[in-house]
């Protein structure tokens, strides 16, 4: 029988990305030390999230050394998924504002009935 051997990656790899998650959590802590405020806070926060989720995935979880096809396999799912809700949330505005639109603000009024 063949052995096979597997794929051996330099360590120095995983200490740079570590250090790269370090900076990029600082990055994150300070938009809260900043006070930073609305969607431009979101958005940074969100940014450094998916910034750190990635390089974790991706080099930690060996999916940068991955066949195409089994990255499809692992990421589509939850990718439909994000684009699902983002659907069902845009929905959830336009309902809310047709709503808003034909029952107006105030809640609909008791009318006492006639005897």
């Amino acid at each position: 029988m063949a052995s096979e051997e597997g794929q051996q990656h330099p360590l120095s790899v995983y200490f740079w990305i570590w250090g790269l998650l370090f900076v990029l959590s600082f990055f994150s802590y300070m938009v809260d030390y900043m006070n930073f405020q609305g969607n431009l806070r979101w958005g940074l926060i969100l940014l450094f999230m998916f910034l750190k989720a990635g390089f974790i995935i991706a080099i930690f979880m060996h999916m940068k050394w991955e066949r195409p096809a089994l990255k499809l396999a692992i990421l589509g799912p939850p990718v439909a998924i994000l684009v699902l809700i983002w659907l069902m949330a845009l929905e959830g505005d336009y309902i809310e504002d047709t709503r808003l639109e034909v029952f107006g603000e105030s809640e609909l009024e008791v009318v006492a009935p006639h005897h």
